[in-house]
């Protein structure tokens, strides 16, 4: 059984920083690709950013110069690293992987709130 788990939201002012963490834990042979997405009330779940196994990302254009994924392979983890928050990035933030256990599947974590408030 593999798990994602996140950490890291909360209320944030309006140009303050949060970093998201995500750690995938169980019977991992290995993980390929990572990513980040969110969901705002009333909106679809849109991709965030996103990394390769060989750390090539790639980012929304809404978080561009702004956020900054990264991961370490020793620890299974992926973060993200929030910067210059606005009201609008307010959403619950999703970690996704696809990991090769017996077999390759992707894996949603459980979401962490994300509040940018005055």
């Amino acid at each position: 059984q593999v798990q994602l788990v996140e950490s890291g939201g909360g209320l944030v002012q309006p140009g303050g920083s949060l970093k998201l963490s995500c750690a995938a834990s169980g019977s991992i042979f290995s993980i390929h690709a990572m990513a980040w997405y969110r969901q705002a009330p009333g909106k679809e779940r849109e991709l965030v950013a996103h990394i390769t196994s060989g750390g090539s990302t790639n980012y929304a254009d809404s978080v561009k110069g702004r956020f900054t994924i990264s991961r370490d392979n020793a620890k299974n983890t992926v973060f993200l690293q929030m910067d210059s928050l606005k009201p609008e990035d307010t959403a619950v933030y999703y970690c996704n992987a696809y990991i090769v256990t017996g077999s390759y599947t992707n894996y949603w974590g459980q979401g962490t709130q994300v509040t940018v408030s005055s």
